[in-house]
């Protein structure tokens, strides 16, 4: 082998580790980002789910008597919370 060849050898030796290298770090932002974006994912799994258990709750209070008795319920609600 050659001067030459070895001095190639050498190059392409460092290139691939250093490709090597920064794959890895790549995979590990990408592995934190993907369990990021799955934490993301189950909170709006927990915020839809409540959203429409809201939305049952109202459309169970369709009469008209239910819907002032829940406006009071509000009303009450929040004047509990400004006493405090």
């Amino acid at each position: 082998m050659t001067t030459t060849d070895q001095v190639l050898l050498i190059v392409v030796a460092a290139l691939l580790s250093v490709f090597l290298l920064l794959c890895i770090g790549v995979m590990a932002g990408v592995l934190k980002l993907i369990k990021a974006l799955r934490e993301v994912v189950a909170k709006a799994e927990e915020v839809a789910d409540s959203v429409e258990s809201a939305a049952e709750v109202l459309r169970d209070t369709s009469g008209p008597l239910a819907m002032f008795k829940l406006i009071r319920n509000i009303m009450k609600a929040t004047q509990k919370g400004r006493r405090k």
